[in-house]
């Protein structure tokens, strides 16, 4: 700017040295161009006085309460690892903490006595429109290794495609021939979805001959010895309410997509979980792969409908009451993960503003609760909920895709090297440690977590203020084994093509301008380097706008998008 108005003033001064008066067309343009430099400087120069007294100055405050909440992040990812650590090179197997005896029923004399020790056991599928997968759930539950006559399978179809239902219905059918004690439950509406079904499935007469509960996704499938392994804990440790398996994934090499996600699942069960159950004997219960002590379930009030994270409300009053949780991190159950992009979003807006908003709903209850100790009070309301389900979410979006690239326009704020380099990196190697064969990913994995965190952070608000969408439910689809074998060797029927417009996310693509922005001042203005990571998660919000993440495998009757 002083560059041109330099220019403009040598011209004026040598139109005066060579009489040209001001009256000239020529001189006239020249001056109204000087004035609009100098107006423009002066707005320029209040523009630098007002951003380092009113607006560095906020922006400092911003980056120190992020810097916080990166420190809070970092200490509850160190207690986690170590605690993870611990339990992995001492061996401490729940079998060796808790009372845990094999199951056998063996009785040479009376084969029916000998089924005796074995608790009655319902086994509860929820359903909805799983045309793809309500075989592989349904089978891997009659197939468990247990008497069939103290186990009850309990088939809750919420279906609303016709179709499916009767598909569903002659499915238990065929497995009630064949001996299994199945029931297939239907009802007229959907209210409290998935919580809702568990709640009314729980109120059939039969369910008082069962003192166990177990539940399966429609997507999931147990192994045989599911029952024989987890059963024992509840059985021999009155004290114990839960107990959660780990998730397997039949999908997570299918893309990009899933294998971030699987990164993610891992490091939650590996070192979550693992450290909730060690330490506290609490965790969130994951809604499926778990047995449930049904006395304990029916102390606490059941199944609520309050929030769209039934399964974390109903661990959290259990725990409450003083109940303990276990988690067995060597029993696997196969599941697949959402492999489009949409259903991803749908399902962790799903996941995450429902815990925002049971943080919300409980915080108070948390805090007066006079059966548990302070200690676990603690663990629950700051390290469960405030740590994990609302800062995290928090600082991931607004400090490291928003803040660190507006800090680039304004000079005078300067952020830490511990807080822009140490903390975040430190606390991806804790997840790197526990997910060795996916350390080539890590790059990719932060990217694409930090895009998702735009839709986290948004899912985090709606559920703390009790904003639109607090309540919304949307069905993760699945695709199923047979139908993932078929798209991996080309035998779905051809897709249509999707326009453009569908497949734009703008949300994504006006963050990745931003960054984009942001990195290019960098480059040419900036004294530090953080335009190498901005133009890398730029060119990751770009990707994700544009509709290039995850699969478009069309379902097997190509009639709706998954």
């Amino acid at each position: 700017m002083r560059v041109l108005m330099f220019f403009f003033s040598i011209l004026l001064t040598s139109a005066s040295a060579l009489n040209i008066t001001r009256d000239t067309p020529l001189t006239k343009a020249f001056s109204q161009v000087l004035d609009v430099i100098l107006s423009q400087d002066k707005v320029l120069l209040v523009w630098v006085e007002v951003r380092a007294k009113v607006v560095a100055p906020l922006v400092r405050v911003v980056v120190w309460v992020c810097l916080a909440m990166s420190v809070m992040m970092l200490v509850e990812a160190l207690f986690m690892g170590l605690v993870s650590l611990v339990v992995k090179v001492l061996k401490m197997r729940p079998e060796k903490r808790y009372r845990w005896e094999a199951m056998t029923g063996d009785n040479d004399d009376d084969a029916e006595m000998g089924h005796c020790e074995f608790p009655m056991v319902l086994i509860q599928i929820p359903m909805y429109n799983e045309k793809e997968v309500y075989q592989l759930s349904i089978g891997a539950a009659c197939g468990l290794s247990w008497p069939s006559d103290r186990m009850i399978i309990q088939v809750l179809d919420d279906s609303t495609d016709l179709i499916v239902k009767e598909l569903v219905e002659l499915e238990c059918k065929i497995w009630a021939s064949k001996g299994m004690n199945i029931n297939y439950e239907v009802r007229d509406n959907r209210k409290g979805y998935k919580g809702g079904a568990l709640r009314e499935g729980m109120e059939h007469p039969y369910v008082q001959q069962c003192d166990f509960v177990a539940i399966f996704d429609a997507d999931f499938q147990p192994e045989a010895d599911f029952l024989m392994r987890t059963i024992p804990f509840l059985k021999y440790n009155s004290e114990i309410a839960l107990v959660q398996a780990r998730w397997e994934f039949v999908n997570s090499k299918k893309c990009m997509m899933t294998r971030v996600q699987k990164m993610s699942l891992d490091y939650h069960f590996k070192v979550e979980q693992e450290a909730g159950s060690s330490t506290f004997a609490f965790f969130g219960f994951n809604g499926t792969a778990g047995v449930w002590r049904i006395s304990a379930l029916n102390e606490v009030g059941g199944w609520m409908d309050r929030t769209t994270v039934e399964d974390m409300d109903l661990a959290v009053r259990a725990s409450l009451k003083g109940w303990n949780f276990v988690y067995v991190g060597d029993l696997k159950v196969k599941s697949e993960l959402p492999s489009t992009f949409k259903a991803y979003r749908y399902q962790q807006h799903r996941w995450t503003c429902g815990a925002a908003n049971l943080f919300r709903k409980m915080a108070v209850e948390i805090v007066k609760a006079k059966e548990v100790s302070l200690w676990k009070k603690f663990y629950v309301l700051y390290s469960f909920f405030l740590v994990r389900k609302v800062v995290a979410h928090i600082v991931t979006f607004f400090f490291y895709c928003i803040v660190i690239p507006t800090s680039v326009l304004i000079p005078e704020v300067e952020i830490p090297v511990w807080g822009i380099v140490h903390i975040p990196t430190t606390i991806t190697l804790l997840n790197a440690i526990r997910n060795p064969s996916s350390i080539h990913l890590l790059v990719f994995w932060v990217v694409f977590e930090n895009v998702m965190s735009m839709h986290r952070m948004k899912a985090t608000l709606i559920g703390l203020f009790e904003a639109g969408g607090v309540d919304e439910w949307v069905v993760t689809e699945k695709l199923g084994d047979a139908l993932l074998a078929k798209s991996e060797t080309g035998l779905l029927p051809e897709k249509p093509p999707i326009r453009l417009r569908d497949r734009l996310n703008f949300s994504e693509l006006a963050l990745g301008v931003f960054l984009l922005l942001c990195a290019s001042y960098d480059v040419a203005y900036g004294n530090n380097y953080y335009y190498v990571y901005i133009y890398l998660q730029a060119i990751a919000f770009f990707i994700m706008g544009f509709g290039y993440v995850g699969t478009s495998v069309p379902t097997l009757n190509n009639a709706r998008p998954i």
